[in-house]
């Protein structure tokens, strides 16, 4: 399997750093009737290549509106975005989905997996929709249900399997495309302490061989400590940035 993340245009550089995300100045407001939720009040944030950031804060300071709007999943207000040099917000809604298929993995609380398909064929579904032809696309998917060690597993149902086991599926579903980065929405919240622990020591080999990028939204300290960054939010903005101790350096291989 070809692990080495894919790239379109150059990518920007600040401070000599070479960025595949580039965000700057975000707004973004929500309305509902007479509420007005101001989610993102002119939040930047810089991740280069290879890093595994965490964003920490209390429920509704903005970090799943953050991690959506960087993703393309929704729009911003105000601002600019751009993933490997190019700016999402200019593309139409078919070159983003397209754009999001290529460069991009998700990973989130909840498993969404498909009941009634087994591990192998919930791994390949993206590659599937995307034109890929089948036989690759089982090919594909295998190797990504061997990176996450289910291979054995590959025609067990998700109602036969763990909770630690679908994640590993979900992963494994994220990585198929070889993304350049993959978001995580609390990706351990819905875990055991051990399930946990056995899936964030997955992403961070996974980010140390591959150099792939990992932004993860998490309210458990102990996850966000085993990233390279740790940004914290509050009521819209960030508020502070720290360097967890004994953190590697991002993106460096084992």
């Amino acid at each position: 399997m070809n692990t080495e993340p894919m790239t379109t245009t150059p990518s920007p550089s600040r401070n000599g750093a070479d960025l595949i995300i580039d965000a700057r100045d975000l707004h973004k407001t929500y309305r509902s009737e007479d509420v007005v939720v101001q989610a993102l009040r002119g939040v930047s944030l810089a991740v280069p290549r290879g890093e595994m950031v965490a964003i920490m804060g209390p429920s509704g300071c903005g970090k799943t509106t953050l991690l959506n709007s960087m993703s393309g999943l929704d729009t911003i207000d105000q601002g600019l975005i751009l993933i490997n040099g190019e700016d999402i917000n200019e593309m139409s809604d078919n070159k983003r989905t397209e754009f999001r298929a290529k460069q991009m993995g998700f990973v989130f609380q909840f498993y969404n997996l498909l009941p009634v398909l087994s591990s192998v064929e919930n791994v390949e579904l993206p590659l599937l929709v995307s034109g890929t032809k089948s036989s690759e696309a089982r090919k594909r998917a295998l190797e990504a249900l061997d990176l996450v060690h289910l291979r054995d597993w590959a025609k067990h149902k998700p109602a036969q399997l763990s909770g630690g086991q679908r994640q590993r599926v979900t992963i494994a579903r994220a990585l198929v495309n070889n993304p350049a980065i993959v978001w995580g929405d609390e990706p351990t919240g819905d875990l055991d302490t051990q399930n946990a622990s056995e899936i964030m020591q997955l992403i961070t080999d996974l980010n140390r061989k591959h150099r792939q990028t990992f932004v993860i939204v998490t309210h458990a300290p102990e996850i966000a400590a085993l990233c390279h960054r740790i940004v914290h939010m509050k009521d819209g903005q960030i508020v502070r940035e720290e360097v967890p101790a004994g953190a590697a350096t991002a993106g460096a291989p084992a």
